[in-house]
């Protein structure tokens, strides 16, 4: 099996704490469409026969294309990929683009999920992000999407964000739990350079919150979340039972995915490749980047996907792929955290507590073989 990744770069606003590779010029909005139906043709045989179940359009705001555009992409793939059993096709949504025009016409293209961009319930909140929309248009478009026969929705929230844990934060989490969505993915603000409130941080103008509000943070979202029946399953994501989102396991499992579109991503179980970050060169055809894999560089990033899930490492199978003493040797590097109750072995598994996810990182860059 294998995954399929569309990457829709532009943006009417640019969020304050989006590091991604964006763009707010519209009008190229066509070239870019155009380009990702060639790269298409040209990459047919990227997965290797291997069939396509899940398919995703992320961003950017994917969610300003109109459906015919998106079914056209979708269409296109299923000519020259298996997509008999795709099981997930999802899109990423701000909510004010969620009419109930639009929500029909995405049924119609074969969208059957929907990532919405909420962020938070508190307008002052939005305010600061630089979103554009409110917490009154986010509640609406969830309510549309659900009347429009959306059964399998995700919403997104960011905590983490000075001046707007405590109360704010516990309304935002009511707020979306009362909404009866499938699926939340909540992540912390990283305050990253270039982005406006990197700039405002440099200036000493914006500051992150210190590791006990992170802390706490946290574990109010963890806490409410699965006391209301969500499982914890990746560090940032929360799953009511049966609404794991599937693409996003492709990342984390290893699976082959091609990612189509300017920055996009991808994998062939050997190398990775990826698109130029410039809407200019990927329509002009610019190759992609490549890197390929050392049984080292595969060995960690089977310890860092790993390790960011309920699952953990499998033991026995890290040894079989790369050897009883590489796995020796990662056993004895997690000793202290074995010790400490922060890694946790049971049924031939290595696991973070979900509860220890915050400080994931940490034991990952310990584990990693240099």
């Amino acid at each position: 099996m294998a995954g399929l990744y569309f990457h829709i770069p532009f943006c009417k606003r640019i969020c304050a704490y989006c590091d991604f590779y964006k763009s707010a010029r519209l009008e190229q909005m066509d070239g870019v469409t155009a380009a990702m139906h060639r790269e298409l043709d040209e990459r047919q045989d990227y997965l290797r026969g291997e069939a396509v179940t899940t398919r995703y359009f992320g961003g950017g705001t994917p969610s300003l294309y109109a459906p015919a555009a998106l079914k056209g992409l979708l269409d296109h793939a299923a000519l020259l990929f298996d997509c008999s059993g795709t099981t997930e096709t999802t899109l990423e949504a701000n909510p004010d683009d969620l009419t109930e025009n639009y929500l029909d016409g995405l049924r119609e293209a074969g969208i059957d999920r929907l990532s919405i961009g909420i962020q938070s319930f508190d307008d002052g909140c939005l305010k600061l992000m630089n979103r554009r929309h409110t917490a009154a248009q986010a509640i609406g478009a969830v309510r549309a999407a659900q009347r429009a026969g959306f059964g399998n929705i995700t919403a997104d929230l960011i905590f983490g964000i000075p001046g707007f844990g405590g109360d704010s934060l516990k309304r935002s989490l009511d707020g979306m739990l009362s909404l009866g969505v499938q699926h939340i993915s909540a992540y912390h603000l990283t305050i990253e350079p270039d982005t406006a409130f990197g700039r405002r941080a440099a200036r000493g103008e914006f500051r992150a919150v210190d590791e006990e509000v992170s802390e706490e943070e946290f574990l109010t979202v963890h806490d409410t979340l699965t006391a209301a029946g969500f499982e914890h399953y990746e560090v940032s994501n929360y799953a009511l039972p049966g609404f794991r989102a599937r693409h996003n396991a492709s990342y984390w499992h290893g699976t082959k995915y091609l990612g189509i579109g300017p920055a996009a991503h991808s994998f062939d179980g050997e190398e990775r490749h990826w698109n130029a970050s410039s809407v200019e060169k990927y329509i002009a055809g610019a190759p992609a980047g490549k890197e390929v894999l050392t049984r080292r560089d595969r060995f960690n990033e089977y310890v860092m996907t790993a390790l960011r899930t309920v699952e953990g490492i499998d033991l026995e199978e890290a040894a079989a792929r790369f050897g009883a003493k590489r796995l020796a040797r990662m056993q004895e590097e997690a000793a202290p955290f074995l010790r400490s109750g922060t890694l946790r072995i049971a049924r031939g598994r290595m696991a973070l507590p979900p509860e220890k996810f915050l400080i994931s990182d940490a034991v990952i860059g310990a584990l990693f073989e240099t």
